[in-house]
């Protein structure tokens, strides 16, 4: 079993590298734990909120698998953390981040992050 650090949108993951396509140039992984969570908001037009649909955005579930560049893995050596655990942190993490920035954004950034974690059950 290969563990790896995948990149996915705005979001980090340490992930089991499931399958591997080099003609594609992507991989298939299988999340196990939260670096990361996603930035909030429009990810063609970051830090702006003057756009269409400011998204909520959460981090992948426990096991999705998803497909992912193949530049955008690292290799991940350490201790795989729990899932629910690094999801709380990284949550956590974000939500400083945004506090600390008084900008419309961060605000709106910060409102979409609640509602990500009223449904993380946090």
């Amino acid at each position: 079993m290969e563990y790896v650090r995948a990149f996915y949108k705005t979001g980090v993951y340490i992930a089991e590298l499931v399958e591997r396509q080099e003609s594609m140039q992507r991989a298939l992984v299988k999340v196990l734990a939260v670096l990361k969570h996603p930035t909030q908001g429009d990810l063609h037009n970051p830090k702006m909120i003057e756009v269409p649909l400011f998204h909520q955005r959460k981090a992948l579930a426990q096991f999705e698998k998803t497909w992912v560049p193949l530049s955008s893995l690292k290799s991940y050596e350490g201790e795989v953390p729990e899932y629910k655990s690094s999801l709380l942190q990284a949550v956590v993490e974000l939500q400083k981040s945004l506090e600390e920035d008084d900008s419309d954004w961060a605000k709106a950034s910060l409102e979409k992050l609640n509602e990500c974690k009223s449904e993380y059950g946090f």
